[in-house]
């Protein structure tokens, strides 16, 4: 195993974390800063205002984008289990 070898797998790894983080990230923002726009317009100073509605766009995009954060993570994890016979020998 040289570096070049160890160098791919850890960017394949990097690019599979944010790819399945990045979507339920971007909708957590999201609600976030919506919430965030509509406390401010209606003064409401309550911090757990936003947690719910938070927490419910996330379960939303992970029932979603669920299927396919699965499929992405089985191909990924066949492809570096297919990997071990070449980077052990």
């Amino acid at each position: 195993m040289n570096s070049n070898t160890v160098m791919e797998i850890g960017r394949e790894a990097i690019l599979a974390a944010l790819s399945l983080a990045g979507p339920l990230l971007l909708v957590a923002l999201s609600a976030g800063l919506l919430i965030s726009i509509f406390q401010a317009a209606t003064q409401i100073n309550e911090a757990t205002l936003s947690f719910i509605p938070k927490l419910v766009a996330v379960f939303a995009t992970l029932v979603v984008a669920g299927p396919w954060m699965l499929q992405y993570m089985l191909e990924f994890m066949r492809g570096m289990l297919e990997r071990i016979p070449n980077v052990i020998g």
